[in-house]
């Protein structure tokens, strides 16, 4: 009989994985979106569906909630952060973005720091979870709190402070505290709208209102969601008859207003997916329009147009309270390219307005190389062109023209009833032959 051989010990079973604690895919959606904006410059609503895929609805509203506060306070936020730290976390550091995601919902949601770091910790497994675990601690505990009025990014405050002053930058940073109001443009003075304040005609203002689509006259397209600065272009274009060119157009706010203002107006878009949402809302709406997906710098119109709208693509700094990444993506660079864009589009659409008709640019930018500076360069270049001023009872009561001519929403404009976005308009006519 050969030797025994000694029996082999049982292999150890692998350790299971606890299970996440409820609540936790939110968490990492939201940590998803903060990654696509911060580090890769995407658009918060563009990131949110591959960010949030497989959520059910309410999770998906979390997920989006808490990203969007986190970006309203990621100034002060990282300031608490590192006042914990010995070193500096590096900006796209996992363990910081994680450590944002559970401190804006303790400090800023009102969820209890026991469920904010039960939900967060699972993010970091294979990291520093102790390191997360013990800033978070360490914060609760010394009763940390954010300030009332969030900070603006720095180099945004340096800028806008450089260009139009203190007092709108202190405007600037109460406005990002909250989302704004919900604006609605009517179809017509008799459509059915829900009740709130009115700020202009066929205009509705309303605060802490249901979902858009649960409204009163949505389904009949009585409506439109509209920031009240975003209605001035088509309203200082006014009422037809007449070819009227809107470029740019999608999502079709003002197209739908010139459709109801009796244009007979064309609508181009470059991208289809934005030009399937235009096609949704006029079909809701029931207004009519012509609706070409063509790039603006190949495409022209086939006769000259009575009236051209040109919302301008830009660093869309002025919408910044209702989305608040683009205060970390619109950085120098992004800007002086908008601008160089926006000078070609403006050149090329100059030309295609009759005699006698008019231009209108507008863009919702917070930078004066998007607007004045744009304009300066822009009649140098036009001598053709002259910039009408707006008449009396064409603006809202609270926004003016200024001494050029131009009108020019800043944070701080219509801060008595719940502010707007920053715009930049200007009415242009074209010279008769």
């Amino acid at each position: 009989m050969g030797p025994m051989l000694p029996s082999a010990k049982p292999h150890a079973a692998p350790k299971r994985r606890p299970a996440d604690p409820p609540g936790t895919a939110a968490r990492r959606a939201a940590l998803r979106l903060l990654d696509a904006v911060l580090r890769r410059g995407d658009p918060l609503e563009a990131a949110l569906p591959a960010a949030t895929r497989g959520l059910e609805g309410a999770d998906r509203g979390l997920a989006h909630a808490i990203a969007a506060e986190a970006l309203r306070r990621l100034p002060d936020l990282d300031a608490l952060i590192d006042s914990a730290t010995r070193q500096p976390l590096p900006e796209d550091a996992k363990a910081r973005t994680a450590l944002r995601v559970a401190l804006v919902q303790t400090l800023a949601l009102g969820t209890p720091p026991h469920a904010a770091i039960a939900t967060v910790l699972p993010l970091v497994d294979g990291g520093p979870r102790k390191l997360v675990h013990g800033v978070f601690g360490a914060l609760t505990r010394a009763g940390a709190v954010l300030p009332e009025v969030p900070s603006l990014p720095l180099a945004v405050a340096e800028r806008w402070r450089a260009n139009w002053g203190d007092a709108v930058v202190a405007a600037g940073a109460a406005a990002i505290a909250a989302p704004p109001p919900l604006d609605l443009t009517l179809a017509s003075p008799a459509a059915a709208a829900p009740e709130g304040v009115s700020l202009a005609p066929d205009h509705r203002r309303l605060v802490d209102a249901a979902p858009v689509t649960q409204l009163n006259g949505y389904a009949e397209g009585a409506w439109w969601v509209q920031d009240i600065a975003a209605s001035l272009p088509a309203r200082l274009i006014g009422r037809g008859p007449g070819r009227a060119l809107d470029l740019c157009a999608a999502p079709g706010g003002k197209t739908m207003q010139l459709a109801a203002a009796g244009w007979d107006v064309t609508a181009l878009e470059i991208a289809p997916s934005r030009a399937a949402r235009l096609h949704e809302n006029l079909a809701r709406t029931r207004l009519p329009a012509t609706v070409v997906i063509a790039d603006a710098l190949d495409w022209s119109p086939s006769e000259p147009m009575d009236a051209l709208l040109l919302d301008a693509p830009c660093s869309a700094t002025g919408i910044f309270r209702r989305h608040p990444e683009v205060l970390y993506r619109a950085h120098a660079g992004l800007i002086k390219e908008m601008a160089a864009l926006q000078a070609r589009l403006l050149d090329r659409a100059a030309a295609w307005v009759r005699p006698g008709g008019c231009l209108v640019y507008a863009t919702c930018s917070l930078e004066p190389e998007e607007g004045e500076e744009q304009m300066k360069r822009f009649l140098a270049d036009n001598p053709d062109y002259a910039v009408v001023p707006p008449k009396a009872g064409e603006l809202p009561t609270g926004i003016e023209a200024n001494s050029d001519g131009y009108v020019r929403t800043l944070p701080g404009t219509l801060a008595d009833v719940g502010g707007c976005d920053g715009f930049f308009i200007a009415r242009l006519v074209r010279a008769s032959a």
